[in-house]
């Protein structure tokens, strides 16, 4: 019985070390940017976007496995149990399984660009990667000066959908530059809520966090607003006929809002209580992007 429990513990470890909804981050952006340039040029090339998204899903293996490895080195992920590197025990490996993750992505992407006989795709996601690497990778780690939201915002809002968006049409748009803000938000409050339950060990290894910045009382307003204006900035675009009038399906996404908004605001400073705040940011940006992506195709099909 005791050995079953373990295996058990042991598994919710590995699950929350491979922390599959955070996979959502590849997904969201590639399937918005395809939705944009669908409902402007009704073209989808289904091999391109499933293409794309795969690649996507292994740089953010890549990503994760390799933030694990340099965390590891600056000690700041000393008490966290799902760590991949402390539950291997192997630094090295590691290092090695999110450089294959990365050379797969790469690869694909570069198919990508091969089909179409052209590099822009491929420039796009290596400035993504490149930006990604300089969160937590050395001599950067940007993530550790309080500037991780910003690169968030920047990999996958306007970048990775303005990257999706050429590899279908090989142009760019305005609509999809004021989509992929939405979606860097989103996107970016998923980071920021990581942040609320562990001020103490980003403190102890000199990460600035914004949270660190604010103070969990102050960080939980900031959220709100930031949570809002997703919301906002969809109803503008609407009115301003920037958005066709069915992505106000995002609106359907507002449960989930408020779920955040209200538990960040009872427990910000509590951490046991608050540390599944992410998971729930992470509910928010899939369901939103889902819905937002919907609002740009349904009125295609409907016609």
């Amino acid at each position: 019985m005791t050995t079953t429990y373990l295996e058990k513990s042991h598994s919710k470890l590995w699950l929350a070390a491979i922390k599959p909804p955070m996979y959502s981050v590849a997904v969201i952006p590639i399937t918005v940017g395809t939705a944009v340039a669908f409902a402007q040029t009704s073209i989808c090339n289904n091999l391109i976007f499933f293409t794309f998204l795969g690649s996507a899903i292994l740089i953010i293996g890549w990503l994760n496995l390799s933030n694990d490895v340099f965390d590891s080195q600056t000690g700041i992920d000393k008490n966290k149990a799902h760590s991949v590197v402390n539950l291997t025990g192997n630094k090295t490996l590691v290092f090695w399984m999110s450089n294959l993750c990365l050379g797969l992505g790469i690869l694909g992407i570069g198919a990508i660009a091969y089909w179409q006989q052209d590099l822009t795709i491929l420039g796009i996601i290596a400035l993504c990667c490149f930006l990604g690497y300089t969160y937590q990778g050395p001599p950067f780690r940007l993530g550790y000066q309080g500037l991780g939201e910003i690169i968030c915002f920047l990999t996958f809002g306007p970048l990775a959908i303005a990257a999706a968006y050429y590899s279908q049409t090989q142009t760019f748009s305005g609509m999809n530059i004021a989509a992929s803000v939405a979606i860097g938000i989103t996107t970016s409050i998923i980071l920021f809520c990581s942040h609320f339950h562990q001020v103490e060990d980003d403190l102890a290894a000199g990460k600035i966090s914004p949270i660190v910045r604010l103070g969990t009382a102050k960080g939980a307003i900031v959220l709100t607003w930031a949570t809002g204006s997703v919301f906002a900035l969809t109803t503008i675009c609407v009115i301003l006929g920037y958005f066709p009038l069915a992505t106000l399906l995002i609106f359907a996404s507002l449960p989930a809002a408020w779920q955040l908004i209200r538990h960040v605001k009872q427990h910000h400073n509590q951490p046991e209580k608050v540390s599944n705040c992410k998971f729930i940011a992470v509910k928010l940006h899939f369901w939103s992007g889902l819905l937002f992506a919907l609002g740009f195709v349904l009125p295609k099909i409907w016609v």
